[in-house]
């Protein structure tokens, strides 16, 4: 019987030690997370810049012993939105960047992210390395995240021209002047969960 209780706590302080070393946090649509969280752009030209937001659809991220290990996020790219403009300005821009010309919503809805490799650069940061996918294209980027309590936060720099975006850009078109895109755009993210 004693043999019987022992083996019983054992497997049960096994399950419970096992629940606390890997573990995943999920964002999902409907969930107060997913609302918190935000994507924020920033894609400069030669006469300035824009930005705006881009929703999270989904996304996971996984920790052992309480260390960052792994995540994928999707982005759904039919809430790309600019920020810095309003009315017609805002519409055409939101428009123009949900075409073929840059993104192609219609065909390619969401983006996505996936963790691929985690390593500690000290007390609550991490160099990611990920495959982030747009339109159809994926691509191994690297990154930093840092995570304090229930937040994380993230900042990326893409290269459009990686994923087949090439208009106004100066690396494959000449006389552009003040028209020419800058290839690179920004990512911050702030995750809540």
């Amino acid at each position: 019987m004693k043999k019987l209780v022992l083996s019983s706590i054992v497997i049960v302080a096994a399950l419970v030690l096992q629940s606390f070393q890997s573990e995943s946090l999920t964002l999902k649509e409907g969930n107060n997370e997913i609302t918190k969280s935000k994507v924020v752009w920033k894609a400069y030209k030669v006469t300035g810049s824009h930005s705006g937001t881009v929703g999270l659809k989904s996304g996971v991220l996984t920790f052992d012993e309480n260390k960052l290990s792994g995540g994928s996020f999707l982005m759904d790219m039919t809430t790309l939105a600019c920020t810095d403009l309003e009315g017609d300005y805002k519409n055409n821009l939101e428009g123009h960047l949900k075409s073929d010309d840059f993104f192609g919503v219609a065909k390619h809805g969401t983006s996505a992210l996936n963790i691929t490799n985690v390593k500690s650069t000290g007390k609550n940061s991490y160099q990611v390395k990920g495959d982030l996918t747009i339109k159809g294209i994926s691509k191994s980027i690297v990154f930093q995240v840092s995570i304090y309590g229930n937040k994380a936060t993230a900042s990326l720099k893409v290269d459009r021209t990686d994923f087949g975006i090439k208009y106004g850009s100066g690396s494959y078109f000449e006389d552009l002047q003040d028209k020419m895109i800058y290839d690179e755009f920004d990512l911050n993210v702030d995750l809540e969960f």
